[in-house]
């Protein structure tokens, strides 16, 4: 019975099997979950920014794209900020949500000025479409004491509690599949003379601590058995004791190597997803030469080789057979052990008849 009950743990369970290929697949898009929380840095100064080797950049992502303010101890407070989507299903736009501290204006009719940034008869009606069109621009935004919606919506005291407030930054988002990069950087982020800039509103970059913790990190949807290597990973700047001293702020850069996988399911479902490698490094500030960005770089390439993930299970008629074995083997073995002790039982009592027996 333990040897049966064994062979049909054996048939049930469910194995997998790796094998290799070249990826020759075109046209394929990348979709990237990310899920990170930044102690130290407020949500209205963090952006996310994608860009790939082909040229494109998408700066600033806010589609399914959502941010949530956290407290001093780690704790979410206040609601989900979600910006401007456009939903794929039927086009719908969804309208910004959030909260004006000191009241927005309610008259219809009302244009905020965009301080010669927007287009003619262009109306930006808070601090962040006003930050949005000097972005657009391609200006420097660094006087938001001078700007009457950021003024009422208290955007200067949202800086000053900088480092007493953080962010978590969670969503997807999906690129073309070629090698790029994403990254986590404070400040708004627009293109000028060809480069990409972001405006830090003449901070000192060593004031952004750029502390995190990636809480999870993929790319395409998961898998049983699948480890992503960076989720939960904690790095920390800005500590000053006598065990440890780091630097205030700097670039974190992790380096991942992505590898196309397939995982066929046992009922003849196929995922297409990817599984990855990652190698990280942290740059120090050049405080001096005035180069450097503070944030959270992560460089991806493709592997073109692909992984092929395949569940399988022993046939029932393998079951069959090797119970058939046990049982047969069980008969055999049982037989050879009856013939083994009958015949010493015949050969002790011969010797005891002939008196040999002591």
């Amino acid at each position: 019975m333990v040897l049966v009950l064994g062979e049909y743990h054996h048939y049930r369970t469910v194995e997998s099997i790796d094998k290799l290929a070249v990826d020759t697949a075109m046209g394929d898009t990348l979709k990237i979950n990310v899920d990170f929380t930044f102690p130290h840095l407020s949500c209205s100064l963090l952006s996310l920014d994608v860009m790939d080797i082909s040229g494109e950049q998408h700066l600033d992502i806010s589609q399914n794209i959502y941010k949530r303010k956290v407290d001093e101890d780690g704790n979410e407070v206040g609601d989900i900020e979600k910006h401007v989507l456009h939903g794929k299903e039927g086009g719908k736009k969804e309208e910004v949500t959030g909260k004006d501290p000191q009241g927005a204006k309610t008259d219809p009719k009302y244009c905020g000025d965009c301080y010669g940034a927007g287009a003619a008869g262009a109306c930006c009606n808070t601090c962040n479409e006003v930050r949005e069109a000097y972005r657009t621009k391609g200006w420097s935004f660094n006087d938001p004491d001078g700007i009457e919606q950021c003024k009422r919506e208290g955007f200067s005291q949202d800086l000053k509690r900088m480092g007493t407030e953080g962010c978590r930054m969670f969503g997807y988002f999906e690129v073309s599949k070629v090698a790029g990069n994403f990254h986590f950087a404070p400040g708004k982020s627009f293109q000028q003379a060809h480069m990409h800039v972001h405006d830090l509103m003449n901070f000192d970059v060593h004031a952004f601590n750029v502390s995190h913790t990636i809480n999870s990190l993929s790319f395409g949807e998961p898998y049983p058995g699948m480890v992503n290597p960076l989720d939960k990973k904690v790095q920390t700047v800005g500590i000053h004791n006598e065990e440890v001293d780091t630097p205030s702020s700097g670039m974190f850069q992790y380096f991942v190597k992505i590898v196309p996988t397939n995982y066929d399911y046992l009922n003849g479902t196929l995922l297409k997803t990817n599984q990855f490698s990652v190698t990280n490094h942290f740059r120090k500030l050049d405080q001096s030469a005035g180069r450097g960005l503070p944030g959270v770089f992560i460089f991806y390439d493709l592997s073109p080789i692909m992984c092929t993930v395949k569940e399988t299970r022993r046939s029932f008629a393998r079951f069959l057979t090797s119970i058939c074995a046990i049982i047969g083997g069980i008969f055999t073995v049982s037989g050879i052990l009856d013939k083994v002790v009958y015949c010493g039982q015949q050969a002790i009592a011969k010797k005891m008849q002939l008196g040999k027996a002591s």
